[in-house]
């Protein structure tokens, strides 16, 4: 089967390219289809918006679509930056504006509560769209530590660790990340989605 990331952002890519190992399918990204129009991520939720970018490349490709829309959500801050999370510090995008604005905001405040959230929508055409969500608890630190990950990673201590995304091995974030929740949820989905087809394809 072959599926089309919609997403232009090659560490986020890695990163499903990753967790998706093993499953016959071959991936592509929108800089496989330059045509492929940008999409205005105004929904109001993480889903609406991973909605939108997947069906919006399955339509532009005509192949299976999997897109994520994802952001943290900081509690003393009523769950901002949420859905905003890539331009929380404006445009353009900067990982290092974004993680200083945070923690300007942060910076008297000691309820430091936090938690990743992702969304993944598989549309595929003439059929319709899977949703699949993954969330990680964790908390705000004071200062980046770690190069490693990106967005808000060097920021975010996981519950039950004592370093941040950013300071872990790629396959220890995995385990535990919000995307790698949702990705393990669709990868057992697409799993048996794959064997039932191969199943069928037999009985013929």
């Amino acid at each position: 089967m072959d599926i089309v990331l919609a997403t232009r952002n090659k560490k986020k890519a890695e990163e499903i390219r990753r967790i998706t190992v093993g499953l016959p399918v071959t991936i592509f990204t929108l800089d496989d289809f330059p045509g492929c129009p940008e999409v205005v991520e105004d929904g109001m939720t993480f889903e609406e918006n991973a909605i939108k970018k997947a069906v919006s490349a399955s339509q532009c490709s005509g192949k299976p679509a999997l897109a994520d829309d994802s952001g943290l959500e900081v509690a003393a801050l009523g769950g901002a930056p949420g859905i905003h999370s890539a331009r929380f510090a404006g445009e353009p995008a900067n990982d290092r504006k974004n993680i200083e604005k945070l923690l300007s905001l942060l910076r008297e405040e000691e309820r430091r509560k936090a938690r990743f959230v992702c969304c993944i929508a598989f549309s595929v055409p003439n059929e319709g769209v899977h949703v699949f969500h993954g969330t990680v608890d964790g908390t705000i630190g004071r200062e980046p530590r770690g190069s490693l990950g990106f967005g808000y990673d060097p920021i975010f201590y996981p519950d039950g660790y004592a370093r941040t995304f950013a300071e872990m091995t790629r396959d220890e974030k995995d385990t535990i990340s919000h995307r790698g929740k949702a990705l393990e949820a669709f990868k057992q989905f697409l799993a048996k989605r794959l064997a039932a087809a191969a199943s069928r394809s037999s009985e013929r």
